[in-house]
């Protein structure tokens, strides 16, 4: 097996794989992430990826006192009795874990006896305790070329998350054509009126980044807020830096967008347990947004500047639009309130085990699965666009097409990252922090802060850094020994996305150049506010881990 140098060298020729590739050669992301994976699958000796096949098979365990004979282990949960169980161990003459005997499960299944295959053989604490059909997958797994590993890897994340991309992509292009998202926009600034502009855009902005990515939130509010500008005369800076507020801790911590969607999957976290938690931590980030925006619009103006996307003269026709050519309230909110009410309702009744008529029960499951709530939402925006353009059925597919084609750039790049993830966890970094479980939980969620906050600010990309950080650490959550609910190792990973963004980010640019702002201006006023809302994330998912732990 690869040694710690081994496996610390093997993970910097990947991650600069990616960000050199990124940053230095332009390549795409998607690009930079298979290549980054294709290298550290040939640098990765068998006997690791033999290793890690293993390990993600094994049964906990506690080997007796040595002195007892026959030997007997005890198990952290109970075991069917009928499980036929192996104990191998690695040997250095084969380079391959053998088998040294077999476990006997007693009646209680919490605890069995050892069989050795060979005279004085006592199971050593390194050993591994597997069914017997795990030892032919990780032999077979272990067999495997490079291309297969990372084909294997990039399948089981599309598996994952590209009906959900696809579905969200489609959502968030109808919210936009069927000026839904307009509405909901408008709503929200008729309720809080000019002096709760702000707030109106925040939580526009937040509701929005749900469904739907930053970039293209941000491209759809921008107007608005421009147009807001124009009516009031200023707090120009302060409609900006909400937009960018709600939108961007959405789109960090709220599935299903691709980053957090994609966590939540790698650290079997439930779809509805990060929904509700990203969003408790994402009212506190973003509210603190909202507080560090309007402070700073005391002190500061911005103008109201000519940008090439829209003239003065297009902004002031668009705030004067007749709000009778859009959708109502409810008809705009249903595609993003509908799957997140399904599928927290489901992860709320199994997680509090709730008593439900079996008919209830089991449409609820249905209907809550992550897969059939967003399929209910894109037909309910399909039907919205259908309805308030009256558009005919071809020109509804080629919506859909536009939005499948930006669906499928997302589904690629984070199908690359799972793929580049999975060859990453074979070279046995889970040994690595194997310890990490011993210390304090608020340390383990600020290391993977910090990890995720490096990759992002070197290379730019929220999501891709995301990525590769949950591939780094998910083999803390799923060695069960993770002394917190792993939801709290996910939402440190989203908070950790925020900072630095800089000039190597495309959002810093969109947010830049479609504001009218200046490059230092961008930097002076954006990626201090993004860095705080990371911080601001992490004391609080600190303080969440520490007291209300879940374990």
């Amino acid at each position: 097996m690869a040694s710690t140098t081994t496996i610390l060298g093997i993970i910097l020729v990947g991650i600069v794989t990616v960000i050199g590739g990124i940053l230095f050669l332009r390549l795409h992301a998607f690009v930079a992430l298979v290549l980054g994976a294709i290298f550290v699958g040939l640098l990765t000796p068998a006997s690791s990826v033999e290793r890690w096949s293993l390990e993600k098979a094994a049964v906990a365990f506690q080997p007796a006192a040595p002195g007892e004979a026959p030997q007997r282990v005890d198990f952290n949960g109970p075991i069917n009795q009928d499980t036929p169980l192996q104990v191998v161990r690695f040997s250095t003459q084969t380079g391959h874990h053998e088998p040294i005997g077999t476990l006997a499960v007693e009646e209680s299944g919490k605890s069995a006896v050892f069989h050795p295959e060979a005279i004085g053989t006592t199971i050593r604490a390194d050993d591994l305790v597997v069914r017997s059909s795990a030892v032919a997958t990780a032999n077979r797994l272990s067999g495997q070329t490079v291309g297969e590993r990372v084909a294997t890897g990039f399948g089981s994340t599309c598996a994952k998350i590209g009906i959900l991309i696809a579905l969200a992509s489609i959502v968030g292009k109808c919210l936009l054509d069927s000026g839904a998202a307009d509405r909901i926009v408008r709503s929200a600034l008729g309720v809080l009126g000019q002096r709760g502009a702000g707030g109106a855009f925040l939580g526009s902005g937040f509701l929005l980044g749900i469904p739907v990515f930053f970039d293209t939130v941000f491209y759809l509010m921008i107007p608005l807020g421009k147009a807001m500008r124009m009516r009031t005369g200023g707090n120009y800076l302060l409609y900006v830096l909400c937009i960018v507020a709600g939108a961007s801790m959405a789109h960090s911590l709220v599935p299903p967008t691709p980053g957090p969607l994609f966590v939540a999957g790698e650290l079997g976290v439930d779809l509805g347990a990060m929904i509700l938690a990203g969003s408790i931590v994402g009212t506190f980030t973003a509210g603190f947004g909202y507080l560090y925006a309007s402070v700073l619009n005391r002190f500061r103006d911005l103008p109201l500047r000519e940008t090439a996307e829209f003239s003065l003269a297009e902004l002031e026709t668009l705030s004067q639009k007749d709000e009778s050519e859009l959708p109502g309230l409810w008809v705009s909110l249903m595609p993003i309130v509908l799957p997140v009410v399904l599928i927290s309702g489901l992860t709320v009744v199994n997680t509090f085990q709730l008593q439900l008529p079996k008919t209830v029960h089991s449409t609820l499951e249905t209907l809550g699965n992550k897969n059939i709530a967003l399929l209910l939402s894109a037909g309910i925006a399909l039907a919205t666009v259908a309805w308030q353009k009256r558009t005919s059925l071809k020109e509804l597919g080629g919506s859909i097409e536009q939005s499948l084609a930006s669906g499928g750039v997302i589904i690629l790049i984070t199908a690359g990252g799972g793929a580049f993830g999975q060859v990453l966890q074979q070279t046995g970094v889970a040994g690595l922090i194997k310890d990490l479980p011993d210390a304090s939980p608020a340390l383990i969620v600020t290391l993977a802060f910090l990890i995720t906050a490096a990759v992002r600010t070197a290379q730019g990309s929220g999501t891709v850094a995301m990525i590769t950080a949950v591939g780094i650490l998910s083999g803390l959550a799923t060695s069960g020994n993770l002394p917190f609910h792993p939801v709290y190792l996910a939402l440190a990973i989203g908070c950790g996305s925020k900072p630095i963004a800089w000039m190597n980010d495309s959002g810093f640019w969109v947010i830049a150049k479609m504001s009218g702002m200046t490059e230092s201006e961008a930097l002076k006023y954006v990626t201090p506010m993004s860095c705080m809302m990371g911080l601001v994330g992490l004391i609080v998912v600190v303080i969440g881990v520490s007291v209300f732990p879940m374990a």
